[in-house]
């Protein structure tokens, strides 16, 4: 979820934080990638023509496979260093979106039952899909045969990054995901705001510091702006919303000078809201760049050719000339 309506508000009070570029402006920079979102993306996405999951010969689901090739050959060969961030145990303060995705699941499952279209069914079924273990593997091992770095975070993927970037370790964070900025990434690149644009070259990227100034906050003002607008570790207080939240933090500053003069706060938003400031700056000046336990490994063509032909089904052409766009691109 991320949090509700920044989007929104930073293309209102700050449409200058947000810069249309090329990807290819970003030649020479390193990127670390949120993998959970852009797997689960490609899972939604990478499909056949006739809507259903790419699967190998042995009817693998390889959609996931066959995105994150694709979207880190592009990088590569424009001799952008990516390095993938994957999730790890998320705090118990996600419990409740967590327990809320999971019933959206079981009711998109009981729903396809009686889909009368083949939309509605493919609809229905995007909602279904969950990332797994067996997903992540997948994607680790595509990794390592491309040579591709990659951390795996003890917390959340996002929160990791972020820091990454805040400690200069990578000069952008790519994700979807807005409580990117709440974990104060100071650069963040997300697919092109502006919807009129369909290049997929084409990218958006939010400058923090910009958007504190025009917000007239701090960056603990910020936190506490997302926190009340809605997060996924506090719903917001019933009738605020994102420009309610702005609002209130601009005239009161902090949260506590907010609650007194609010009606209808549940009983147990204080807990939360504390405990989400906390998760939003818990590794701030936490992790050590020098001793960040990174993968690396060694490309390997022949295998990498091997496990994407024969393994997982794709062109062999497609292929080739991936390898020709990573070639030239290291040189």
């Amino acid at each position: 979820m991320g949090i509700k309506g920044l989007t929104q508000l930073i293309k209102i009070h700050s449409p200058n934080a947000i810069q249309t570029t090329n990807l290819y402006k970003l030649t020479g920079k390193r990127v670390a990638i949120d993998a959970s979102l852009f797997m689960y993306k490609m899972l939604i996405n990478m499909r056949s023509t006739d809507k259903s999951y790419l699967t190998s010969k042995d009817g693998k689901v390889v959609s996931h496979i066959t995105g994150i090739f694709y979207k880190t050959s592009n990088y590569l060969a424009l001799n952008i260093t990516p390095i993938y961030v994957f999730d790890g145990k998320p705090p118990s303060n996600k419990g409740d979106v967590i327990k809320n995705r999971q019933a959206k699941v079981a009711n998109a499952k009981l729903a396809m039952e009686t889909a009368t279209t083949d939309e509605q069914k493919h609809n229905l079924e995007k909602q279904t899909i969950r990332l797994t273990k067996q997903h992540v593997d997948d994607i680790k091992h595509l990794l390592d045969l491309m040579g591709v770095s990659y951390v795996q975070a003890n917390g959340e993927a996002e929160a990791y990054a972020s820091e990454m970037c805040r400690q200069n370790f990578v000069d952008y964070v790519v994700t979807e995901d807005m409580d990117t900025l709440a974990f104060g990434c100071p650069r963040m690149i997300r697919t092109c705001l502006d919807k009129s644009v369909k290049r997929k070259d084409i990218i958006s990227v939010l400058d923090l510091q910009t958007i504190l100034t025009d917000f007239k906050m701090t960056y603990e003002q910020f936190v506490d702006m997302c926190i009340l607008s809605g997060c996924d570790y506090c719903e917001n207080i019933p009738r605020i919303g994102n420009k309610t939240a702005f609002s209130l933090i601009q005239k009161h500053s902090k949260i506590e000078t907010i609650l007194p003069i609010t009606k209808n706060v549940p009983s147990d938003y204080e807990t939360k809201y504390k405990e989400s400031r906390s998760l939003f700056i818990q590794y701030h000046n936490k992790l050590d760049m020098q001793q960040l336990s990174i993968h690396h490994s060694s490309r390997d063509l022949d295998k990498l050719h091997d496990y994407l032909v024969n393994t997982c089904s794709m062109s062999e052409q497609r292929v080739h000339n991936s390898f020709k766009k990573i070639k030239q691109g290291y040189k």
